[in-house]
């Protein structure tokens, strides 16, 4: 590394801290921290234990491209898996040391030309640059339901599981139909005594193989490392990626009808029962939601000990869940897969730019980052996978690995002293909003359903143009689209 020294701060040690601290290292950084609220690393696969719980990416693209692993268990990874390889790769590249467990950060302000972050147990830091690496999917969303705290059994967010709770033999309510809810319905269904699947808005599911390999097959993983990158890069897999992100920004085009023709095929053929089948049909098109990968919901679903309750919920008793037509299900335990407020991001620290600015008031209308990364009056502070990244089945991993390109380049800028202050300009914000705003409503995303991916206007609130449009963005920065601007002390 040539040029001015800086001091980093991360704030997350899930996957994209762990990138940041790693590449800043490669590049020469030696003043490194990243700060984590929670006691172990691994952001969203350490909050999530829920059973049946595995990344519906293929585990072999859910890998940093620098550290690929020969020992994936199948097809699809589970959770303790995909834990275990984060630790172990901030092991293998010497990150563990830098990372501040139990330091949430619960002021972060600029303040004469640094960042200066206040934690939760009375410790500050300063630094130069910092990464937000928190992720939108941290704060868990609690259903508003009458009674909840009245349940006379075990009730918890699938974020917040406890491991210690007994499944076996149990009735077992699950409310929400996301990915966590098929998932978990899948891993009950031949456990528990009675599951109830309480589902507001049926998903469709899109049909997937998974499979474990052989411990021969993962030997060979190990001897021929072209083995794993001819799963990770497999032409067939990045086909369906750009076919999907086509689908996703042109709602009729060829991708998304072929799409919407493998989810209702998947319906019609794995669903004997007629009701049962119809109750299971959503009323939207299919990836307007995230699209379900499931190899065996419709399968576990029609299981003798499996309801599914697609009724409106009046409230829940000491007994269990009470419905608007005064049917009452008895539980035992009730999983609340509910998702996650995935508006706040770094929120709710309080984070205050130039002047005095807050981030709740940049993002008084929507949350929203130039390119994902940057915004107007925050001065080196940058996102991985902030507002408006790419969203939808693929690897964010990648995605990260992508926008740190971006965010060094940004760097390099104020490693070479052409700026000791960078951040999108106002224009370039405003001209980026407008433009992707307008993209977004035009998405399948926006074709008649609630979900996560909606800001309080109803907005897409993500990258709305191909993925190929993104790696080319990520890779070719537009310089001129910053606010770059060299402190008076340097000048003088």
């Amino acid at each position: 590394m040539n040029g001015r020294k800086m001091r980093f701060l991360m704030i997350g040690a899930g996957m994209s801290g762990i990138l940041a601290a790693i590449k800043l290292r490669e590049a020469g950084h030696d003043d490194v921290i990243v700060l984590e609220k929670a006691d172990q690393l691994g952001g969203t696969w350490r909050d999530n234990r829920y059973p049946g719980l595995t990344c519906d990416v293929p585990a072999h693209a859910y890998t940093y491209s620098f550290a690929p692993n020969p020992e994936w268990s199948r097809f699809f990874a589970g959770a303790d898996e995909i834990r275990a390889y984060f630790e172990k790769v901030a092991r293998d590249h010497g990150i563990l040391p830098l990372i501040r467990f139990n330091r949430e950060v619960i002021d972060l302000s600029w303040e004469g030309g640094e960042w200066r972050a206040a934690t939760g147990v009375g410790e500050d830091y300063v630094a130069d640059v910092v990464i937000v690496a928190s992720g939108p999917l941290h704060h868990p969303r609690m259903p508003d339901i009458e009674g909840l705290e009245s349940f006379a059994g075990q009730a918890m967010h699938t974020a917040r599981w406890d491991d210690s709770v007994a499944l076996d033999g149990k009735r077992v309510g699950v409310i929400g139909c996301g990915s966590t809810g098929v998932q978990m319905v899948s891993a009950l269904a031949d456990r528990a005594a009675r599951l109830v699947h309480f589902q507001r808005n049926p998903q469709w599911i899109m049909p997937v193989v998974d499979f474990a390999y052989t411990d021969a097959e993962r030997e060979a993983f190990r001897n021929d490392p072209s083995l794993v990158d001819a799963i990770r890069y497999d032409p067939e897999y990045e086909g369906n990626v750009q076919r999907f992100t086509m689908g996703i920004i042109d709602p009729d085009s060829e991708a998304m009808h072929a799409i919407e023709e493998l989810c209702r095929v998947n319906l019609e053929q794995s669903v004997a029962d007629p009701v049962l089948r119809e109750q299971l049909r959503p009323n939207y098109r299919a990836a307007c939601k995230r699209l379900i990968y499931s190899p065996n919901y419709y399968e576990r679903v029609q299981l003798p000990a499996v309801v599914v309750e697609t009724g409106g919920i009046e409230r829940i008793e000491p007994a269990g869940v009470r419905m608007k037509d005064g049917t009452l299900h008895e539980l035992d335990v009730l999983a609340l897969a509910t998702g996650f407020d995935a508006q706040k991001f770094i929120r709710p620290t309080t984070v205050r730019g130039r002047d005095g600015l807050t981030l709740d008031e940049a993002w008084e209308d929507h949350a929203s980052a130039y390119m994902a990364i940057t915004i107007p009056d925050f001065p080196n502070m940058f996102f991985l996978n902030g507002p408006t990244s790419p969203v939808g089945n693929f690897s964010l991993i990648d995605v990260a690995e992508r926008q740190w390109s971006f965010v060094a380049a940004l760097i390099a800028e104020l490693a070479s002293g052409a700026c000791d202050e960078i951040s999108a300009s106002a224009e370039a914000m405003a001209a980026y909003d407008t433009r992707r705003t307008a993209a977004a409503a035009g998405t399948i995303f926006a074709s008649g359903c609630s979900s996560w991916y909606l800001d309080k206007n109803g907005v897409p609130m993500t990258w709305p143009w191909s993925y190929q449009a993104f790696a080319d963005a990520m890779a070719n920065p537009v310089l001129a689209d910053m606010d770059c601007r060299v402190a008076a002390r340097a000048a003088a």
